[in-house]
């Protein structure tokens, strides 16, 4: 099982490049980096974790930034959103981000998608909380159309189409692995097997439960069950929970890094070495 890596950059963290540097020279398979544009001073939505929201949050660096400088200083080091807020984006500036970043790295990124939690950071997009899944689903399938290898026009229902396009780079494959992020359930279910690659479960829990629900929907949605993907996301590692998902097939783990300085992040990287 690859063992990869997540964590809130900020202007206070070990920065992208000694990150990267750090993980490719230890083994670890990849980093994955979250996104907030900004987090609205007057916020009524709780965090989801409880308690006080992190002071890190609204600080992160731009993911895309951040990880065409790891790009640029590994080889082999896969690269990830977790997650990318699709609903807050213009698809169309998105779908060149990701191409050229897959493009520049060789086909190494992975596109992890997720709807958000926090309805004032959305509101400011102009994003209807009510509708967000929609627009979300709206959104990837627009993208995929610029990426689509010939000239295809994509009609969007929130407001964005794309007439017949000439749009390059491609990313490998005609598209990047996708992976939606969020909590169970059959809505959530219904989407990842109609639109992406697999599942990314933030903290890996209540995993046995669940994935032979998606694995019901990803068959009746007539998807070949053996490329289904699962990959636990923000785990605090020990040995049994690495294990336990090694038996449910799991083929990757995102580990959750501390939003530090580079002497704590690296003194986690040492801790995490047993996993490699």
């Amino acid at each position: 099982m690859r063992i990869s890596t997540t964590i809130f950059l900020t202007d206070e963290t070990i920065t992208p490049v000694r990150l990267a540097r750090e993980l490719e020279q230890r083994g670890f398979g990849g980093l994955y980096l979250p996104e907030h544009t900004h987090i609205p001073v007057a916020r009524n939505t709780p965090y989801p974790a409880g308690g006080e929201l992190p002071r890190e949050y609204g600080r992160t660096l731009d993911p895309f930034v951040a990880l065409g400088q790891a790009a640029a200083v590994t080889e082999r080091l896969t690269l990830g959103t977790g997650v990318t807020l699709i609903a807050q984006h213009d698809p169309i500036a998105l779908a060149k981000q990701i191409a050229t970043l897959d493009h520049l790295s060789g086909g190494r990124f992975t596109l992890g998608v997720g709807f958000g939690w926090n309805r004032e950071e959305a509101a400011d997009h102009g994003v209807d909380w009510r509708t967000r899944r929609d627009l979300g689903r709206d959104r990837l399938d627009l993208m995929r159309a610029l990426w689509a290898p010939k000239p295809t026009a994509q009609e969007g229902e929130f407001g964005h189409s794309v007439s017949p396009s000439q749009a390059w780079p491609k990313p490998t494959g005609g598209a990047p692995r996708i992976l939606l992020g969020g909590a169970a359930g059959p809505r959530l279910f219904a989407q990842i097997a109609a639109q992406t690659d697999g599942w990314m479960p933030i903290g890996g829990r209540g995993l046995t439960e669940s994935l032979p629900v998606l694995k019901e929907t990803w068959e009746k949605a007539g998807r070949d069950p053996k490329t289904l993907q699962l990959v636990p996301y923000a785990v605090h590692p020990s040995p049994g929970k690495l294990a336990h998902y090694t038996e449910l097939g799991c083929e990757e783990v995102v580990l959750q890094l501390p939003p530090a300085d580079e002497a704590e992040v690296l003194r986690t990287l040492d801790g995490y070495a047993q996993y490699l």
